[in-house]
């Protein structure tokens, strides 16, 4: 009977198991993302795993030197090769004429660089500016034309003051320790009437939609990101980032007091993905 009513028991708690997969965060704790917080707990997570403020930009970068050689290859495998679409949609939203200088922050291996340096033509600038060593030498095997790569920190950006015409940071500002430096200083290398536009994951609209979205996050997602890069943590780390990012209208208001002006957004997919654009 002992061993009946344990069968059970184990039966109940692995539903629960599978079906316990609602890990976005509230606003409260959504807010714990942002400097003022960071600055007075001195801690950043990474996830939802806490790290000491100053290892978060360490343990992000681990991060990324376990999964490069995999990096592209995974984004298509888990996105359907939808990636793309997204990235086009918020390359056209930077309005790039030919002869420009475009920056992309945290731009890894250079896929939305790619698309912007088609636009600025060979008498243009693309620049992929990226902390990790590992994703920029995957970038260059590329051999993308017309994209130049930059080694350097979002915090603290190596290029003048209205040095480009345009700033893109496509799926980074989330791994940013302070965000709002991180915003700050894209503003800070923008020209005067220069555009802005942030790609990220959020939360998506329609319920069921979410569900089926959480369960593939957190159930497959982990298991394909194991199988393929050998990193399973890496591909926990990556959904639960995602939860723990505030959602698009409080990203308007970072943004807004920064000093961005025209912030509009746009979702894509039911709202997995969001393009934040904006004007200096």
């Amino acid at each position: 009977m002992t061993g009946h009513l344990s069968h059970h028991y184990q039966m109940d708690l692995d539903k629960k198991m599978i079906f316990n997969i609602d890990k976005w965060y509230t606003r409260e704790k959504r807010l714990e993302q942002l400097e003022k917080h960071v600055s007075v707990t001195r801690t950043a997570k990474f996830g939802f795993t806490a790290y000491a403020e100053s290892d978060k930009h360490h343990r992000v970068n681990r991060h990324f030197d376990t999964i490069a050689t995999r990096y592209d290859l995974m984004n298509t495998i888990l996105s359907g090769g939808i990636h793309y679409a997204w990235k086009r949609r918020a390359v056209e939203t930077l309005m790039i004429k030919p002869e420009q200088k475009i920056l992309d922050v945290c731009g890894g291996t250079g896929d939305i660089a790619c698309l912007s340096a088609v636009r600025t033509g060979e008498k243009g600038m693309s620049v992929v500016y990226d902390i990790n060593r590992k994703m920029i030498e995957q970038g260059k095997r590329k051999s993308i034309k017309g994209v130049r790569f930059v080694q350097g920190d979002a915090e603290s950006i190596s290029f003048p003051d209205e040095a480009f015409d345009a700033v893109s940071i496509g799926f980074g500002i989330r791994n940013v320790t302070h965000l709002e430096t991180g915003f700050r200083e894209i503003f800070r290398v923008l020209k005067k009437g220069g555009t802005l536009c942030c790609l990220e994951f959020s939360k998506p609209d329609n319920i069921l939609f979410r569900y089926l979205y959480d369960f593939y996050s957190f159930r497959i997602m982990p298991l394909i990101g194991g199988l393929i890069t050998g990193s399973k943590e890496a591909y926990t780390a990556f959904p639960e980032s995602i939860r723990a990012f505030p959602l698009p209208g409080e990203l308007r208001l970072i943004l807004k007091d920064i000093g961005f002006k025209d912030i509009r957004i746009k979702k894509l997919t039911n709202g997995i993905a969001v393009i934040h654009s904006a004007r200096k």
